[in-house]
């Protein structure tokens, strides 16, 4: 018998209620910089998701799209906190 179902099962839940609750400060967050902080957490607890159900459903396929996710999250955060700074993205 082996521990590996049981601590991803609690991993997925973990990183679930983590999204929850980035969701909720991306929506009611008081300033810009509040729900910038919960949308680039969110890129994170999605590509930690998908990783573990990669793990979980023993799939490699599942990385490279962890891989795209990570991506499209670290510019997504560039590119808006540029432009909350000083207005435009490109100069």
């Amino acid at each position: 018998m082996t521990i590996l179902p049981y601590a991803l099962g609690i991993g997925l839940i973990a990183i679930t209620i983590s999204m929850f609750m980035c969701l909720i400060r991306l929506i009611v967050g008081p300033s810009v910089i509040d729900r910038l902080l919960a949308l680039d957490t969110l890129f994170l607890n999605a590509t930690c998701l998908i990783v573990v159900l990669g793990i979980y459903w023993v799939s490699t396929n599942l990385f490279e799209g962890a891989l795209l996710v990570a991506m499209l999250g670290f510019v997504s955060t560039a590119a808006l906190a540029r432009y909350f700074t000083t207005g435009h993205v490109i100069d």
